[in-house]
């Protein structure tokens, strides 16, 4: 009787075993099948660092040939998918011509469209065989499962490792962990064009008329305006820029041993992250913590945050809603959502203080800056390099003069980005760089400095903070300083007033220590006309900085200064 039983259940067990070890190999199966696209393996910063002409390839992972084939196969379809969703307009008004869109006409074309998909299914169920062979995408799909049930530390560090689809990249920060949300879920506030004070009935006929130039303006904000605005949102330039892309994020990766994360914005909208911690270094930098915000073509992985990293500072850097793997679209709201999540989660997970916080921005990337520096005013400081004061002049230096109401409508309506209005409520350092030969900031041609829209957002700054000082006369002077082409004659108009710099700190500090008051300030209000003068011009080269380049020529960590303060 034992005999018989104690071979028994050894077969029962061993059977049990086969069955489970058969599941777990479909659920494996399954995984490869509709799994992300691994892109990379990233060398570990344990890992000593290749050498050779050959290393930096040597990590890039190396799809089977079957893997590999059908891959082509599905981007392709991927591809032709895309092109027939943008052309799906004009394609309809032409089969509606030619009368195909009817019944007789449409059941033989969705079986048409019904047996391309089940072959599309199939050739996905081979390229999941093909990776399901593949030992390295095997061990990447199981750290990945293994991350999404259990996201400590140790599953996240091997996860990044790899590079893959970061749609598939578990969260690592909401905003809905922090205690005390600063804004409901609709989003942050912004500030809004003052509306028109009108009466009841004059505003009802005057919603009525202007109903075509919303109705206008919606649509083009929503198509080529926004895609003009952020050009790097648009999936084919994302698509040509891939291979630097994927090489900047390596090199964030592996040689500055950064953290990629992900996080949920309160609009539901997922900001793909780059953090390179240098507080362990014990540089003099390293405790600041430099968050970048790029311009309308940047990305995290080659834009502005190589600049403070060079310079030996923590940095933070994010993609705009769109670009690259962040999702959603790049407008005023979204942006400011976006902003206000990656300060929450420099705060709350990372462990800084605001007052150890740095912002950092270039281009269009100066109005989520401004944003934050108003909507947090304990930041410590904020640079802008090569921004402006306002989007509507430049919208309407590229757009026909016949366009000027409906462009003005649209850019207040849709993409107010209104950098100096949002800058004058900040109380904290500032330092602007202003290119010497920007030529997209500027309303004419790059020749023409004076043109530059950074030296109204430096006129507006100035104005806010010292109004006694920026009179008619401090404006002149100043804008005689702007006007400068070159170094010398900068140091020229500076040294044609007489400038002494030790009498205007002097005046200054004598100001705050009597008064340590907000602005906008009162100085220079019983003062000489002389004195004005050099407390203008004084005030103009502590806030700006001139650049002697184009605007897309990246700064040098060398040109990265702290903002001035007394």
């Amino acid at each position: 009787m034992y005999v018989i039983i104690g071979p028994l259940y050894k077969v029962k067990s061993a059977g049990c075993r086969s069955h489970r070890g058969g599941r777990m190999a479909a659920w494996m199966l399954y995984r490869c099948v509709f799994g992300p696209h691994l892109q990379r393996i990233h060398r570990s910063p344990e890992q000593p660092r290749p050498e050779g002409r050959f290393a930096r390839r040597a990590w890039n992972y190396q799809p089977r040939s079957l893997e590999k084939h059908t891959d082509n196969i599905l981007g392709w379809a991927s591809a032709i998918w895309s092109i027939s969703y943008y052309s799906s307009p004009l394609l309809l008004c032409y089969l509606y011509r030619k009368g195909y869109i009817c019944s007789s006409k449409l059941v033989p074309v969705s079986q048409y469209l019904g047996t391309v998909l089940v072959c599309l299914l199939g050739v996905a169920c081979i390229r999941g065989w093909g990776r399901w062979r593949n030992t390295d995408y095997v061990h990447f799909i199981s750290v990945l499962e293994e991350t999404k049930k259990n996201h400590t530390p140790e599953n996240k560090k091997k996860l990044r490792c790899f590079d893959f689809d970061f749609s598939h990249w578990p969260a690592d920060f909401s905003w809905t962990e922090v205690s005390n949300p600063k804004h409901p879920k609709g989003g942050v506030s912004l500030l809004k064009p003052e509306p028109r004070l009108r009466g009841t009935a004059d505003s009802f006929l005057h919603s009525v008329r202007t109903l075509p130039c919303h109705v206008i303006g919606f649509l083009i904000a929503h198509s080529f305006g926004r895609r003009m605005l952020y050009p790097g949102s648009v999936g084919l330039l994302q698509k040509a820029m891939r291979p630097m892309l994927q090489g900047g994020l390596a090199k964030l990766i592996e040689e500055y041993d950064g953290e990629r994360n992900k996080l949920v914005a309160c609009d539901g909208n997922e900001i793909d992250t780059m953090f390179v911690d240098r507080r362990k270094d014990g540089g003099p930098h390293g405790r600041t913590l430099v968050i970048c915000c790029e311009g309308n073509a940047g990305f995290y992985e080659v834009g502005c945050m190589n600049t403070p990293l060079e310079g030996g500072y923590s940095v933070l850097g994010w993609n705009h809603p769109g670009f690259a793997g962040s999702t959603g679209v790049p407008f005023p709201q979204n942006e400011a959502n976006a902003m206000d999540v990656v300060i929450q989660f420099a705060v709350h997970k990372l462990g800084f203080q605001l007052s150890d916080i740095v912002i950092y921005a270039w281009s269009i990337g100066g109005f989520t800056a401004s944003w934050a520096v108003m909507s947090y005013p304990e930041i410590q400081s904020v640079v802008l390099d090569a921004s402006f004061d306002d989007l509507l002049p430049l919208a309407l230096k590229v757009m026909p003069e016949s366009w000027r109401p409906l462009v003005q409508h649209t850019v207040r309506q849709y993409m107010n980005l209104n950098n100096a209005e949002q800058l004058v409520k900040y109380q904290g350092p500032v330092l602007l760089v202003r290119r010497t030969r920007d030529e997209i900031i500027t309303t004419t041609h790059a020749d023409d400095i004076m043109s530059n829209r950074g030296n109204d957002l430096l006129l507006r700054l100035l104005q806010f903070r010292y109004p006694k000082i920026m009179t008619d006369e401090g404006v002149r002077v100043v804008r005689q300083w702007l006007a400068a082409s070159s170094p010398i004659e900068e140091a020229s108009v500076y040294s044609g007033y007489e400038v002494d710099d030790d009498w205007c700190l002097s005046v200054l500090k004598s100001y705050q220590t009597d008064r340590d008051v907000s602005f906008p300030w009162s100085v220079g209000e019983d003062m000489t006309l002389e004195g004005r003068r050099q407390l203008a011009l004084f005030l103009a080269r502590k806030y700006m900085r001139n650049f002697e380049s184009t605007h897309c020529t990246p700064l040098p960590a060398a040109e990265f200064h702290s903002p001035w303060r007394l």
